[in-house]
C-alpha cells in the first residue's frame, strides 16, 4: 500500500487555474504509475488523468484534454495536475491513486489500489 497526501484545491473562477500536489510514500514511487479521478454531487468517480511510471505515456479524459497536465516528480515522489480554463462542469472531490499494475496508463477505478484523502475543486461561474 501506498499512502496518499492530496493539497491544492479551492475555489476559483471559471477561466482561472489550479494545481494539485499529491505526496506518495511507502513504496518506490517509480514503481506504479499514477492517476487522478474526481467525483462530482450525484455523479459516480470519473477517470481524470494517467501517467506512466516515468512520464513517457499520459492519457486524459477527453472532457479534460487540452486543459488538464498531469505531471511527476519521482524524485519528490510527488504527483501533480495542472488545471487551467477551468469550467463549472469540473467542480468535484479529486482524488490521486496508486495504481496496482506494474506499467501502462490505467484508466478504470478497479485498476488503482491506493487512494489520497478527497480534496474539493469548486468552479464558479
Amino acid at each position: 500500500q501506498v499512502q496518499l497526501v492530496e493539497s491544492g484545491g479551492g475555489l476559483v473562477q471559471a477561466g482561472g487555474s489550479l494545481r494539485l500536489s499529491c505526496a506518495a510514500s511507502g513504496r518506490t514511487f517509480s514503481s506504479f504509475p499514477m492517476g487522478w479521478f474526481r467525483q462530482a454531487p450525484g455523479k459516480e468517480r470519473e477517470f481524470v488523468a494517467a501517467i506512466s511510471l516515468f512520464a513517457g505515456t499520459r492519457y486524459y479524459a477527453d472532457s479534460v484534454l487540452g486543459r488538464f497536465t498531469i505531471s511527476r516528480d519521482n524524485a519528490k515522489n510527488t504527483l501533480y495536475l495542472q488545471m487551467n480554463s477551468l469550467k463549472p462542469e469540473d467542480t468535484a472531490v479529486y482524488y490521486c491513486a496508486a495504481a496496482a499494475v506494474t506499467n501502462g496508463v490505467p484508466s478504470t477505478a478497479r485498476e488503482y489500489d491506493s487512494w489520497s484523502q478527497a480534496s474539493q475543486v469548486a468552479v464558479s461561474s
